[in-house]
């Protein structure tokens, strides 16, 4: 891997940068916003909302902003440059301005590529797992004592932020396929370039940008095009179209390389479980053995990897109840959790909440997606709150219509938070696991007070 590393120094680590973050409350964002400052960059930001955890993160480091909502004025000559984050419409005032004064703007995976663009670059990319299988390959180097760099889409144990920035030589990158910015319309992970990439599986989402699931499907064929000459792209085997993407693919300068699953002998030593999480490690390791981290040695490593918050996180664990919260928010991923609880716990009562909470996940067209994807729970309640409706300027769903996209008659479809917590606290009984699966929270469950548990459990 040392071939593709030149001694080029790197924007952020030239001199003292002067940087001012549109959309500082956002998840990732936030994160640069603190690491940046950490390397001591004098760093600013402004939102039109700010969310828990950012909001006490940004107030502990004294970034939060005086003022919520966009004030062109925070726009100065002086600036060396703005990072853009996908909530700013083009149309902001601070962009604007940013524009006028001709300061560079990126968005930030523009910025992690700039910084990035002389370390060997390992990206994740696909529809689903690429958070997990980032923080394994994540967990896999702090334990072999490798220094690197990382961007990552979920909170990780042993690690503080979710982006680091240094002058380690390898960076590793979740790359979503979603947008970057409202100026910069390429998905993120078309920007990173990688040396060593890997695409997980791909499951039509975002449809609100990608309308066709050729045009989403497109996306990764393209992002075949970004791989750098010489370098290597893992392929999940068992994904028809991923295999036909990959089959298609004309470069002759790198190579397409399929996996399956860790071998099923080390998956007993492993605290994360399901055939997903299977595939995850499988990818994991292969990436890891390309940059010096034996099969072997991974395996030791990852027997202590406790999973990435909110995928499949065990909430509460006992011999009578299992609690678990993940973020699955697609088709794909409902049913990939669903069915690696169920393989799990096959002597216990599967009830599984799911809440549509994403523009795709409540569109009627992309609702028949959903088709079988909760079969396996015992009981299964779908979620939604006619105020997210109304913010996304969609029309009502009935219960029957998503009754009959599931193709589960006995579906509880419900959209106010009195009939959930009904729902929960009749289920509630000896040796059953409640599955609660959302990018959102359920309009603000108390799930530890509605099932009645200690918090500290």
């Amino acid at each position: 891997m040392t071939e593709w590393i030149e001694q080029t120094a790197l924007i952020t680590d030239t001199k003292i940068m002067r940087l001012h973050l549109i959309s500082i409350g956002g998840s990732v964002m936030h994160n640069i916003a603190l690491d940046l400052q950490k390397n001591g960059h004098q760093i600013t930001g402004s939102d039109d909302e700010i969310y828990e955890p950012a909001k006490t993160r940004l107030a502990k480091a004294g970034l939060l902003p005086d003022q919520i909502g966009w004030l062109a004025e925070k726009i100065t000559p002086d600036l060396d440059a703005v990072i853009l984050g996908m909530h700013a419409r083009a149309d902001n005032p601070e962009l604007e301005r940013a524009k006028e004064l001709g300061i560079r703007i990126f968005s930030f995976p523009e910025f992690i590529y700039e910084h990035a663009r002389d370390k060997i670059r390992i990206v994740v990319a696909g529809s689903h797992g690429k958070t997990t299988t980032t923080s394994m390959i994540m967990h896999a180097m702090k334990a072999a004592g490798m220094d690197f760099d990382y961007l990552v889409g979920g909170q990780i144990e042993g690690f503080n932020h979710m982006v680091r920035f240094s002058n380690a030589p390898i960076m590793v990158i979740e790359g979503d396929e979603y947008l970057s910015s409202a100026i910069d319309r390429k998905p993120k992970m078309l920007h990173y370039r990688p040396h060593y990439a890997i695409i997980t599986g791909i499951a039509w989402d975002h449809m609100n940008v990608f309308p066709t699931y050729q045009n989403y499907k497109d996306q990764f064929s393209l992002f075949l095009d970004t791989i750098e000459s010489g370098g290597k792209v893992f392929c999940f085997d068992g994904d028809r179209d991923l295999v036909e993407i990959a089959g298609l693919n004309q470069r002759k300068d790198i190579e397409m390389l399929p996996y399956s699953f860790l071998e099923d002998q080390h998956m007993n030593a492993m605290q994360v479980f399901g055939k997903h999480n299977q595939a995850n490690l499988k990818a994991a390791s292969l990436i890891c053995e390309q940059i010096g981290i034996l099969p072997e040695s991974f395996v030791k490593y990852m027997a202590n990897f406790s999973g990435t918050s909110k995928r499949l996180q065990k909430l509460y664990d006992s011999d009578d109840l299992k609690v678990f919260l993940d973020f699955a928010h697609a088709p794909s991923k409902l049913k990939a959790t669903v069915e690696a609880v169920r393989s799990k716990y096959t002597d216990y009562k599967l009830i599984a909440l799911y809440e549509l909470h994403t523009y795709s996940s409540l569109n009627k067209e992309f609702l028949q997606q959903y088709n079988g994807s909760m079969d396996l729970a015992d009981k299964a309640l779908v979620y939604f709150n006619a105020h997210t409706l109304e913010m996304k300027k969609m029309p009502d769903l009935s219960p029957d219509f998503i009754k009959d996209a599931f193709q589960r008659p006995d579906l509880e479809v419900c959209q106010d938070n009195a009939a959930l917590v009904h729902f929960i606290q009749k289920h509630k009984g000896n040796r059953h696991v409640f599955l609660f699966m959302t990018s959102g929270t359920f309009n603000g469950l108390p799930i530890f007070e509605t099932l009645n548990l200690p918090k500290n459990s």
